[in-house]
């Protein structure tokens, strides 16, 4: 036995064992990696083809000719432009709002002592486990009543809260330690303060995470606008691209064309974002 834990000990101090281990890691990873962008590389060849070339066999990757004409004709077909100042507006507004009024909430959760906080929190988070299509007509109903159905305001009301992102920021938030609010309080800062002072400045990497969600699922959100908003100028990108296909049923190149401009805003967010993405991610994992 002890000789099976020296060479153990053995394998596990060799470093050129180590070596080949990693290199063998980053070639699955790699692979991996490559595999899932084939689906988007496809995308990106078919959006440059005739129609006629999309599904033509054998396949080929680069197109003989790039058709960079089918990115302007789609703007034709279809008032994308409308589509996509829509969703824009949605989505930022939305994601200002979340992140203000979750980290908001979420400071208090994690730094304030308060009569049935953990119970109110708890109560909180657990409207996350409700199915959407539970309260989707008393939603629909409340939205109609005040007067904001087929407005994009509905949008905006219905998603200016989340209980996911409090529940980001609080784990993030009670990583920070408390020390930190008891002097600023002594200092004479109100909780205000200190939460646009102190706790804002600390949570770049959860904001950005919380942004990147927040961004990411409202752009691509598409039964919330279905059931909403019913005025074609009031319609978003997803709504606007089932339009499309429907109109377009045959046209496979123009269809590619126009889902990769729905694409583009997301990945740019997240690309801008990633680092902060990973950071928060691990940071808001392990804490608390």
């Amino acid at each position: 036995m002890e000789r099976t834990m020296h060479q153990k000990a053995i394998r596990k101090d060799n470093p050129t064992a180590r070596k080949v281990l990693h290199v063998v890691i980053y070639i699955l990873l790699v692979g991996l990696a490559v595999f899932t962008l084939i689906p988007f590389v496809w995308m990106i060849s078919s959006s440059l083809k005739l129609d006629r070339e999309v599904f033509s066999y054998p396949m080929h990757w680069i197109p003989e000719t790039f058709r960079w004409e089918n990115y302007v004709l789609i703007w034709q077909k279809v008032p994308l432009v409308t589509y996509f100042k829509n969703t824009a507006f949605i989505a930022v507004v939305v994601t200002f709002l979340q992140t203000l009024t979750s980290s908001f909430a979420a400071y208090a959760f994690a730094k304030l002592e308060f009569r049935g906080r953990d119970t109110l929190f708890l109560c909180y988070i657990a409207t996350i486990a409700v199915p959407w299509q539970a309260y989707m007509l008393p939603q629909f109903i409340m939205m109609r009543s005040m007067g904001l159905y087929d407005t994009l305001w509905a949008m905006v009301v219905l998603q200016a809260f989340s209980a996911f992102g409090v529940f980001l920021m609080r784990q993030f938030y009670r990583g920070i330690p408390t020390d930190l609010c008891e002097a600023a309080r002594l200092d004479g800062l109100s909780e205000y303060g200190i939460w646009a002072r102190i706790m804002l400045p600390l949570s770049t990497a959860a904001i950005a995470t919380l942004v990147i969600f927040t961004f990411v699922g409202t752009w691509n959100d598409y039964m919330g606008p279905m059931i909403y908003l019913t005025r074609d100028y009031n319609k978003t990108i997803q709504v606007g691209l089932r339009r499309f296909i429907q109109e377009n049923s045959s046209d496979y190149h123009l269809i590619m064309a126009a889902s990769l401009c729905s694409l583009l805003p997301v990945s740019v967010v997240f690309l801008f974002l990633q680092k902060y993405f990973i950071e928060g991610i691990a940071t808001s994992g392990l804490k608390g």
